[in-house]
């Protein structure tokens, strides 16, 4: 593994500035219950409830959030609507998440982050139950993004919980089941909201999607074990805008940014239009059947665990080259009219996502020197602006060139990921010259 401040994106980061909302570091990872570390420890009832509860507010974030996207097709049918039109409701939420993600998160500073976490989980499953009861598609949209600015409260802050709550000896176990809950959240939803579409309309589908997200909801209440790290605090939000002003100006920072923006409007445009794609000809799948192409989505799970071995023998230069390949490449196998070959560029697209977007989002905890909630919140924002960019840019592509135009618009954004990683390489190893150097004289 490569050190914290080399690699890719080696750049000076911006001077120290203290975190608005962020206390101090937590104890010692070798503190126990025995000297007054009340954290979950390994093994223990409350981190088995912590990351159970996580895992099913995790699984709610992401069957909300995707609900629409793979009924895409069913909603076009029925409300007489372009792909373009279609995908706002994928849009809008991802757009109501990113430009949220910042102030709802510092919410959890002054009160709690369960109070915030519980507020968000259950408003965004009330509109969800509202949903399948929109008359047109600008209600439909509005009520999306108002879901999208209710799920922003959980990202950040349930991974500050964790932090606060869970013995450092436990904390990668819990937050690797918080991920795996929205990688599981994220293809049950397309999947479950897609097959009961084909079969019953896309009424029904975000129905369904409504009742899972409720109990989700409903069991992360009940076992989420009562928070004993956190202290309330002010919120300052000048010292918040001076922050995040601070990161932004970081090059090192915004390089990162960039490829979490590219590497998501890449996904966004392939996994809103590949259902448009599967549904029309030559194939002519059926709604019900095309939606089972999501299911492709679990590959994520095991290219997400798999980043770090990579990573520690390729170095985050290496696995991001290697990531930007292997999503060219799909991309690319998907051009012919070939269903074997849409699938398996769709699993390459998949494994080469995930893996730029874990490189990227750990780089970020590394490189940022304080306000690390905030890069994180930064993150996150343009990770989901990029959702909602692909999946614009992709339908609109899709309706005036087919499938061709989305490849096109996808193949674009690998390759300015190619330009910034190049560039950072280049900067990278011309800043270790100039140490080597300065050392010598």
């Amino acid at each position: 593994m490569q050190p914290a401040t080399g690699g890719a994106f080696d750049d000076q980061p911006s001077g120290a500035l203290p975190s608005p909302i962020l206390r101090p570091a937590a104890a010692d990872a070798t503190t126990t219950a025995a000297t007054g570390d009340l954290r979950h420890l390994p093994g223990s009832r409350g981190l088995r409830r912590a990351q159970l509860a996580l895992f099913g507010a995790g699984l709610a974030t992401f069957l909300l959030l995707y609900s629409t996207q793979a009924m895409l097709p069913a909603l076009s049918a029925s409300l007489r609507l372009t792909p373009a039109q279609a995908s706002l409701t994928v849009s809008a939420a991802a757009i109501g998440l990113a430009l949220a993600v910042i102030p709802v998160s510092a919410l959890s500073e002054r009160f709690g982050r369960t109070a915030v976490m519980t507020a968000s989980v259950f408003t965004a499953a009330g509109i969800a139950l509202v949903l399948p009861f929109a008359p047109d598609l600008t209600t439909l949209t509005v009520l999306r993004a108002l879901q999208g600015i209710a799920l922003a409260g959980l990202p950040a802050t349930a991974m500050a919980y964790l932090a606060e709550e869970v013995h450092p000896t436990a904390l990668a176990s819990a937050m690797g089941l918080y991920v795996a809950g929205n990688s599981i959240g994220g293809m049950s939803g397309r999947l479950v909201s897609g097959v009961v579409a084909g079969a019953y309309g896309w009424r029904w589908g975000l129905a369904s999607v409504a009742v899972l997200s409720l109990l989700c909801a409903i069991a992360f209440r009940v076992l989420i074990p009562r928070a004993r790290h956190f202290r309330p605090g002010p919120i300052s939000p000048s010292a918040l805008l001076r922050t995040v002003t601070s990161h932004l100006r970081n090059p090192l920072l915004g390089r990162l940014f960039a490829l979490g923006l590219l590497f998501m409007t890449v996904f966004g445009a392939v996994y809103t239009v590949m259902g448009y794609r599967l549904v029309g000809a030559p194939f002519g799948l059926s709604q019900s059947l095309a939606s089972s192409i999501f299911a492709v989505y679990v590959v994520g799970t095991f290219a997400s665990a798999a980043s770090a071995r990579v990573t520690g023998r390729f170095g985050r230069r290496g696995t991001l080259y290697l990531a930007i390949g292997t999503t060219s490449a799909g991309l690319l196998l998907t051009l012919p009219d070939s269903l074997p070959l849409a699938l398996v560029g769709l699993v390459l697209i998949t494994a080469g996502f995930f893996t730029g977007h874990c490189v990227a989002s750990a780089s970020v905890g590394r490189t940022a020197t304080h306000g690390r909630a905030q890069a994180s919140a930064l993150y996150l924002a343009a990770y989901y602006l990029g959702n909602s960019l692909g999946g614009t840019l992709g339908a609109d592509a899709y309706h005036s060139a087919g499938w061709n135009g989305t490849v096109l618009v996808a193949l674009t954004a690998m390759a300015l990921a190619v330009a910034i990683t190049l560039y950072g390489t280049v900067h990278a190893r011309a800043t270790a010259g100039s140490r080597i150097v300065a050392a010598a004289r």
